[in-house]
């Protein structure tokens, strides 16, 4: 059996995976994992095509170290809240930013292939799930949306750019979620839309506006292109 029917606190009918739901879980994240390098590859390819000394366009070690390493500590920072609503969504230590990284290291592909293992690793450590379709929409949709920080991994800013980009993705997914799943939520004399809206733009973009903050301090800056020319030698 893939997942056991548990009663929350709140007498809701959740779904929590077994060992064996997780055994397969890990599975499609070293997949997600494999996949990413592969389009990195495939990026990195395209590049050369462009610019003959874009490097060498090998499945490298490295590019899946670098990969894992993003998924593992934007997991680790997602559990360091800064705030955290009784009722779901928290600010967390620059959590979104770290995620987006594989996107503008590597590309598009990478980084929705990496942002829908990060998706799948949070399912593992922290599963709350009503319905499948919520399953896919805030653990799939919403994570693999800030791999859209690829869509700017060769502009200039790219990484705010994408960032941002990526950000907006995920609020997108959340505040449809909220919508569809949690209406009953919403607070009183609140429509479900605006209810969704604000409450999912509190934690999200409260976030955002600090990782934008220290993405504009020159160190940091720096260190994050050392990181990014050291991912694609």
């Amino acid at each position: 059996m893939l997942y056991n029917v548990v009663v929350n606190d709140w007498d809701e009918t959740t779904y929590v995976p077994t060992a064996l739901g997780n055994g397969l879980l890990a599975a499609l994240i070293a997949i997600l994992l494999v996949s990413a390098v592969a389009f990195a590859r495939l990026h990195m390819r395209m590049e050369k095509e462009k610019n003959t000394d874009a490097g060498s366009t090998r499945l490298t070690i490295r590019q899946l170290v670098f990969c894992a390493m993003s998924v593992a500590l934007s997991t680790v920072l997602s559990n360091i809240k800064l705030f955290h609503f009784p009722t779901g969504g928290s600010i967390t230590l620059l959590s979104m930013l770290v995620a987006c990284l594989p996107g503008y290291f590597f590309g598009l592909g990478a980084g929705l292939m990496t942002g829908l293992a990060h998706g799948v690793l949070q399912l593992v450590i922290d599963p709350y799930v009503l319905y499948p379709m919520q399953l896919v929409m805030d653990y799939l949709l919403a994570f693999g949306a800030l791999g859209l920080s690829g869509l700017f991994s060769n502009a200039k800013n790219g990484l705010i750019k994408g960032y941002i980009v990526g950000v907006l993705g995920r609020y997108v997914f959340t505040v449809l979620s909220g919508c569809i799943f949690f209406a009953s939520y919403a607070w009183d004399g609140w429509g479900v839309l605006p209810y969704s809206m604000v409450y999912n733009g509190i934690y999200i973009f409260a976030e955002a506006g600090l990782s934008v903050v220290v993405l504009l301090l020159a160190p940091v800056r720096s260190a994050v292109g050392r990181i990014r020319r050291l991912a694609l030698e």
